[in-house]
């Protein structure tokens, strides 16, 4: 992959997942009160995270070399 494409996609992903964790009101417009959905909805937030800051990574790594 592209260094640029990597370092971007990563960024679009870390940042595209915070502003969607914080400005989404999913829990309470699909009434998911229950806390297995929220352990699944809190572990799918930081799998994408941490793709995102993998894709960064090899980003900056692809950059010096």
């Amino acid at each position: 992959m592209n260094k640029w494409l990597e370092l971007l996609v990563g960024l679009v992903l870390v940042i595209g997942a915070i502003l969607v964790a914080f400005y989404s009101p999913l829990s309470t417009s699909l009434g998911l009160s229950s806390a297995a959905i929220s352990v699944f909805w809190g572990g799918l937030f930081w799998f994408i995270v941490a793709i995102g800051a993998l894709f960064v990574l090899l980003g900056i790594s692809d950059l010096k070399g």
